[in-house]
């Protein structure tokens, strides 16, 4: 059998269950880190509950993954995950499912890898979104996710650093309001409210335009030239505000 024929029968097999994004649906791809609490707790011992090193290990895995080929117009992080919007006309493999989530965990995977010095995994999925509004909602539900994970780290994390197992101090905290959970804190000196912003909020990374100057080659003149680089935003708002921010990018 020529190699021809024998790529054609084989290659069915690789192709078979290829799945594209249909054209006009936003693709937003989230990737979670892998054991991650096992890696950055028990292995290298990260400060609990938020660590600056840390957070800015997976911004800069958010600032390359919106620098590897594809069109990202919006990255977050927060904890030990990421999600990119991409931009609505985004064609890079012509939007198969199986390539855009092995590339990017892959990146991300290998980026994070780096900075760290030793193996960080990270998993990927689509969210296939139909329409703006449902594009604003996941942000928002990640935006929320972030307040509520950050209130309940700054308890847990409490109780661990005076001596408490893990399971009792997962458990004290189990049926208490979000009210509860603030005076708890706050009879212990921490205002959550004080916190800084990018532990209740996650921090945002998006592009920025600027003017810089250069020289036009054909005519030698001084011209202001305008250039793209990357921001990263601590200070993200809440709720409606964060809504409206994240509809610019639409």
């Amino acid at each position: 059998m020529k190699f021809s024929e024998l790529d054609d029968k084989m290659r069915v097999f690789e192709t078979a269950h290829d799945h594209c994004v249909l054209p006009g649906i936003y693709i937003v791809v989230r990737l979670d880190g892998r054991c991650f609490t096992t890696l950055t707790k028990d292995k290298h011992s990260f400060e609990a509950p938020y660590d600056l090193t840390f957070r800015d290990m997976m911004v800069d895995t958010v600032k390359h993954l919106m620098q590897c080929g594809f069109n990202v117009v919006y990255g977050y992080t927060q904890s030990d995950e990421i999600s990119l919007l991409l931009n609505l006309n985004e064609n890079t493999f012509d939007r198969k499912e199986r390539k855009l989530n092995s590339v990017l965990a892959g990146e991300a995977s290998a980026k994070f890898s780096l900075l760290l010095g030793d193996m960080g995994v990270f998993d990927s999925r689509l969210c296939q979104l139909p329409n703006k509004q449902l594009v604003i909602d996941y942000f928002r539900w990640r935006n929320e996710d972030a307040h509520r994970n950050a209130l309940n780290a700054h308890c847990y994390w409490y109780l661990r650093k005076e001596g408490v197992a893990p399971k009792e101090a997962a458990a004290a905290f189990s049926k208490l309001s979000v009210s509860e959970k603030n005076e708890f804190l706050f009879q212990r000196g921490i205002n959550f409210n004080e916190l800084p912003s990018w532990q209740k909020r996650g921090v945002g990374v998006y592009w920025q335009s600027y003017g810089k100057e250069a020289m036009n080659p054909l005519t030698g003149e001084v011209v202001n030239a305008s250039r793209k680089r990357l921001y990263t935003d601590t200070e993200l708002p809440m709720r409606e505000q964060y809504s409206d921010f994240i509809a610019e990018f639409l």
